[in-house]
């Protein structure tokens, strides 16, 4: 089976996450949306349907099964995806779950065209960018049994501490004298992943591939750290996408950051008003704070956006694509894509000067940027300069 992922209106509403990618491309549990899809499925191959600059990268494939890639998979909706028969969509109200068509259709097109198809149970739908964090242990806990069944877990080191067996050990992960607690959720370590000593881990948590944990880091429940990626500190109901470092001591949580972000030494963000109100969040297309309905909520932070050691986040803050922020104080709640500064204001990063940097962090991983990653940098610098009001 072969299958493409289409962006509807999600993909707006998810912005800054999605400046850079295709909604089925984040990642929240421990796999990429289109992963999960692709795994259910079984699935050869997938593609995406998504803005036009982003196809370079996230190129369409020829498929017959087309699925909103803001939508994760469970196993009944998997049952009911494999019965749609060719003219007919799957829908709930007015959300396009998926659709079966030998004609080449837009998302916005099937309407019309398809005979609909009522799906009467729950979805999960990431439509926002708060919904990733507030998602994660119940996506976590679904990938932890998709990854993990019929499959034996390798062993770790009788110098750790296990609260609970319900933990599963990739090949070559380890981990050394620390503690393991799975009593609250599930505990997955990929391939080659590390655990340093005098960590304390508390499920539900994922350590993805190639990525390690420094010494004595506290991490809470509800927690994704993604592929290559290095995480110390206290990181509480988060999740990082992969290729980012959060390496030092600092709190970050109910947070979101995408890929080859760098948190400094000592930097926090604060996840609860101090009057315990409602928290509101940037919506880049009201352009103005929308409310989350929750009272706890930390940082956004999209693609290779990085702040400096002792960075002070408010409680709510969003910052966009290649955001380099700096200096003493809280800036604002809203650090627009290709800002440089603070809380004493302001500049815009430059796109040579950012990308000069990004060459330098994709050297570091033995990794160079492509023309293809550096287009849609360029494109994201054109289309988000009405929000630099400098």
């Amino acid at each position: 089976m072969e299958i493409n992922l289409f962006d509807d209106n999600a993909w707006l509403s998810l912005k800054p996450l999605t400046f850079t990618r295709p909604v089925a491309d984040l990642r929240i549990g421990i796999l990429t949306i289109a992963e999960k899809w692709a795994k259910y499925l079984d699935a050869t191959n997938f593609g995406y349907q998504t803005a036009p600059y982003l196809s370079t990268k996230y190129p369409s494939i020829s498929a017959q099964l087309s699925i909103n890639g803001s939508i994760c998979p469970d196993k009944q909706l998997i049952e009911a995806v494999f019965l749609l028969k060719d003219g007919e969509c799957l829908i709930q109200d007015s959300l396009i779950i998926a659709f079966k068509s030998h004609l080449p259709l837009l998302w916005n097109e099937v309407n019309e065209k398809l005979k609909n198809v009522a799906y009467p149970k729950e979805v999960v739908q990431i439509k926002y960018p708060e919904n990733i964090f507030s998602y994660n242990h119940v996506e976590l806990v679904k990938d932890f049994e998709l990854l993990t069944k019929g499959k034996t877990s390798a062993k770790l080191s009788n110098t750790n501490v296990f609260l609970g067996d319900d933990i599963f050990v990739e090949e070559g992960a380890t981990a050394e004298c620390s503690t393991f607690n799975s009593l609250q959720g599930p505990i997955y370590l990929g391939k080659n992943s590390q655990v340093w000593e005098g960590s304390n881990i508390r499920g539900s948590f994922a350590l993805c591939n190639d990525s390690q944990i420094k010494m004595g880091a506290k991490i809470y429940g509800k927690t994704t750290i993604g592929p290559f990626s290095r995480v110390g500190g206290e990181i509480n109901n988060s999740v990082i996408w992969g290729y980012s470092s959060k390496g030092h001591d600092g709190y970050l949580g109910n947070a979101v950051l995408g890929q080859w972000c760098n948190i400094g030494a000592d930097s926090n963000n604060s996840n609860l008003k101090n009057n315990y109100a409602e928290v509101r969040l940037w919506d880049y297309e009201k352009e103005t704070f929308r409310k989350t309905g929750l009272q706890f909520c930390g940082l956004i932070m999209a693609d290779h956006a990085k702040c400096a050691i002792n960075t002070m986040f408010n409680t709510g803050t969003v910052a966009g694509v290649s955001a380099n922020i700096f200096s003493a104080g809280f800036p604002r709640n809203f650090i627009p894509d290709f800002a440089w500064g603070g809380a004493h204001g302001f500049d815009v990063y430059t796109l040579e000067k950012m990308l000069q940097t990004a060459e330098k962090v994709f050297e570091r991983r033995n990794m160079k940027l492509d023309d293809k990653e550096a287009a849609i940098l360029s494109h994201v610098f054109d289309i988000t300069q009405k929000y630099r009001h400098f």
